[in-house]
C-alpha cells in the first residue's frame, strides 16, 4: 500500500508537470513572452510555498508539487541535455578560436567577481575569510540553463554578446569542480594541503582524459552500428545512453554532469550523425529544461521575501549590479563594443544554478549559517527569474553586423551560416554529381543521406555530408530549411521523394525545389506537390542522347542546344498540371503524403541514395 501511494504521488506530480508544459508553452508563445518566465511562475504556484502554503483548503494540495527533492534531481538533467546540445553545435576548431574569451574574459570574470563579492559577503554577514571566498565563488557563477535558452529563443546566440556570454559560461562550468573542492577544503573537516588538492583534482583530470579518448574511439562506431540497424528506437536509446552515461561518468570523476555531456556533444558534433542526434534529443531537452525552471520556482519562498524584503531584494539587485559592472569593464578591456559588453553584463549579472549546489555544500560543511545560506539562495533565485527581462533590456540596441566582428568571435554555438545554402537530399551517384557542380561554382551546400554505409564511405571527402531521415520535418529544419536557397531531391524512391517535396513546400512556400523523377508520371506528381522543377530520368536521358547524335552528325552546336532547351520546355509544360486539375492533384497528393508520413515504417531505410 505504501508503494502504491508513493507511485500515485509520483504519477500526480508527473501529470502536473505535463499539464503545466501543455498550458505554459502555447500560452506564452502566443503572448510572445519567454516560456522560461511561465515555468518559473508555475513552479512558484505549484510549490510548497504556493497554492498549498497560502491556503488551508485541502483540495489545493492536489495542485501542489510536494516531492521537490526528487524533482530537483530529475531537473538537473535539463542542464545536462542543454550542454550536450551546445557541444553538438561546436567543434574543436571553433572552441580553440574562443580560447582568449574563455580563458581571458571568463577567467577574469570568475576571479574578480569572487574576490569582490566575497569581500562584500564577509562584511555584510560577518563571515570568516574562507567562508566569504566560498560565497563569492558561488555568487560569481551565472546561469547556463537560463541564459543560453533565452539567447537561442531570441536568436541572439550568433551576436557578439551571445558569443561572449557563451565563452564566459563555458569557463564557469569548467570551474565548478575546483570550486566545489574549495568548499570541502575550507570546511570544518578540510584544511588540506596542496598535495591533498592535487590528489582531489587528479581523478577529475583523469576522468576528463578518459571521456575524450574513449569518446573519440567509441562514439562514431557505436552510432554507425545503430544506424545500420535502421531502428528509430535503438537510435534514441543510444543517444540517451551517451548523454546520461557521459554525465554520470563525469560526476564520478568529480566533474559536473553537464561538463561530461558537453564533451560528448563536442565529440559527436564532428560526426555525420550530429543532425539526427539533435532532432532525436530536442524534445527531451525541452521537457527537462522546463522541469528545471519549474524546480527553481518551487524553491522560491514568497513568505521569506515578505519577512525580509529589503535584505533579499537588496542582495539580488546588488548581485546583478556588481557582477554586471565587473563584466562590463572586463568586456570592454577584451575589445567588445559597448552595446555588446552591456548586453553580456546584463545576461551574466544574475546568479546561476551551480550557486545552489555550492551554497548547499557550504551549509553542510558549516561554513555558512543556515539563515545566511537560505537568504543567498533566495536572492540568487530572484536574480535568475529576472534574466528574461534583462535580456529584453540588453537587446534593445541592434547588434553589430557579423562582418564587423572580431575574427575570434566568429566561433559561436549554432553559428553556421545557413542563409543561402543549398540542401541536397541523397548523395548517391546523382547527388554526388550535383554536389560537385555546386562546389565548382562555389555554392555552399549540405548533403544528407539515409544509407549509413554510403555516408561512412563518403564522409572523409565530404565534411558537409550527414546521416539522417530527410522525410522528418524536424530533420529538414535542423539542416537549415528555413534559411536555405534551394532544396535538391535526388533520392531514388518515388514515395519518399514525394514526401520530402511535400513537407518542404509546406514549410517554405517560397523555396526553390528541384527533384529527380523516375518518369513523366512521377514528375507530374512532384509538380503537383509543389516542386519548382522535376527532372524525369527517362526524358532527360533521351534529350542528352539526341544532343549527342545531332552534334556528331554535324548539326551546329548552337542550334542543337537551342532545340534541346525548346524541347525541354515543351515537356515541362506538358508535365505541369494547371487550373482545376492542379488543385485536384495537389489536394489528392497532399493527403497521400500525410498518410505516408503517418504510416511510415521506422524500420524502412529513411531514403535511398540518389
Amino acid at each position: 500500500m505504501v508503494g502504491d501511494a508513493l507511485a500515485l504521488g509520483d504519477t500526480r506530480e508527473v501529470l502536473l508537470f505535463l499539464a503545466t508544459a501543455g498550458v505554459v508553452v502555447p500560452l506564452f508563445q502566443r503572448l510572445k513572452v519567454s516560456p522560461v518566465i511561465g515555468f518559473l511562475g508555475a513552479g512558484v504556484l505549484l510549490g510548497p510555498h504556493g497554492l498549498g502554503g497560502l491556503s488551508d483548503q485541502p483540495w489545493l494540495d492536489v495542485f501542489q508539487l510536494q516531492n521537490t527533492q526528487r524533482i530537483a534531481q530529475i531537473a538537473e538533467f535539463g542542464v545536462v541535455f542543454l550542454l550536450f546540445m551546445i557541444g553538438l553545435e561546436l567543434s574543436y576548431e571553433r572552441l580553440a578560436r574562443l580560447r582568449r574569451l574563455v580563458f581571458g574574459l571568463g577567467a577574469g570574470q570568475v576571479a574578480l567577481s569572487t574576490l569582490v563579492l566575497g569581500e562584500i559577503a564577509g562584511l555584510t554577514f560577518g563571515l570568516p575569510p574562507g567562508a566569504a571566498l566560498v560565497v563569492g565563488g558561488a555568487l560569481a557563477l551565472s546561469s547556463t540553463a537560463v541564459v543560453i535558452p533565452v539567447l537561442a529563443e531570441r536568436r541572439r546566440l550568433a551576436t557578439t554578446a551571445g558569443r561572449a556570454a557563451f565563452a564566459v559560461l563555458l569557463f564557469q562550468d569548467l570551474m565548478v569542480a575546483p570550486l566545489l573542492f574549495a568548499v570541502s577544503m575550507a570546511g570544518e573537516r578540510g584544511g588540506g594541503t596542496g598535495a591533498d588538492m592535487l590528489y582531489a583534482v587528479l581523478p577529475a583530470m583523469a576522468a576528463l582524459a578518459l571521456l575524450v579518448a574513449g569518446g573519440r574511439l567509441l562514439l562514431r562506431p557505436l552510432f554507425h552500428q545503430v544506424a545500420l540497424a535502421r531502428s528509430t528506437e535503438f537510435f534514441m536509446a543510444a543517444c540517451l545512453f551517451v548523454v546520461v552515461g557521459t554525465g554520470v561518468a563525469s560526476a564520478m570523476g568529480g566533474l559536473s554532469m553537464a561538463l561530461g555531456a558537453f564533451i560528448a556533444g563536442l565529440l559527436l558534433g564532428e560526426t555525420e550523425y550530429r543532425r539526427e542526434i539533435e532532432v532525436t534529443l530536442e524534445p527531451f531537452k525541452g521537457l527537462l529544461l522546463g522541469l528545471f525552471f519549474v524546480s527553481i520556482g518551487v524553491e522560491l519562498d514568497l513568505t521569506q521575501i515578505a519577512h525580509a524584503p529589503g535584505l533579499v531584494i537588496g542582495v539580488a539587485l546588488g548581485l546583478i549590479l556588481l557582477k554586471a559592472l565587473i563584466l562590463f569593464g572586463l568586456a570592454r578591456v577584451a575589445g567588445l563594443p559597448a552595446p555588446a559588453a552591456g548586453e553580456t553584463a546584463l545576461l551574466l549579472g544574475p546568479g546561476g544554478e551551480f550557486a545552489f549546489v555550492m551554497l548547499t555544500a557550504a551549509m553542510a560543511e558549516h561554513l555558512v549559517p543556515a539563515d545566511v545560506g537560505a537568504t543567498l539562495i533566495l536572492a540568487v533565485t530572484l536574480s535568475m527569474a529576472a534574466i528574461p527581462l534583462l535580456a529584453l533590456l540588453g537587446a534593445r540596441r541592434p547588434a553589430p553586423a557579423p562582418g564587423a566582428l572580431d575574427p575570434e568571435l566568429a566561433a559561436a554555438p549554432g553559428d553556421e551560416d545557413r542563409k543561402g545554402r543549398v540542401i541536397l537530399v541523397g548523395y548517391g551517384r546523382v547527388g554526388r554529381l550535383v554536389g560537385d557542380m555546386l562546389a565548382r561554382h562555389k555554392l555552399r551546400f549540405i548533403a544528407v543521406d539515409g544509407d549509413a554505409r554510403l555516408v561512412a564511405r563518403e564522409r572523409p571527402q565530404a565534411r558537409n555530408l550527414y546521416w539522417g531521415d530527410a522525410t522528418k520535418p524536424e530533420f529538414l529544419r535542423a539542416c537549415g530549411l528555413e534559411e536555405a536557397s534551394a532544396l535538391v531531391v535526388t533520392i531514388d524512391r518515388p514515395r519518399q521523394a514525394e514526401l520530402v517535396v511535400g513537407l518542404a513546400r509546406k514549410a517554405r512556400p517560397d523555396l526553390t525545389i528541384i527533384a529527380r523523377a523516375r518518369d513523366a508520371h512521377h514528375a507530374t506528381q512532384l509538380y503537383a506537390l509543389g516542386a519548382t522543377d522535376a527532372i524525369p530520368e527517362t526524358i532527360e536521358a533521351s534529350l542528352q542522347l539526341s544532343e549527342a547524335v545531332l552534334v556528331d552528325i554535324g548539326v551546329p552546336m548552337g542550334l542543337v542546344i537551342a532545340s534541346i532547351h525548346e524541347k525541354r520546355d515543351e515537356y515541362r509544360k506538358l508535365l505541369q498540371p494547371d487550373g482545376p486539375e492542379l488543385k485536384r492533384r495537389a489536394i489528392r497528393l497532399s493527403t497521400r503524403v500525410k498518410d505516408m508520413h503517418r504510416r511510415r515504417d521506422p524500420k524502412d531505410p529513411p531514403q535511398e541514395p540518389g
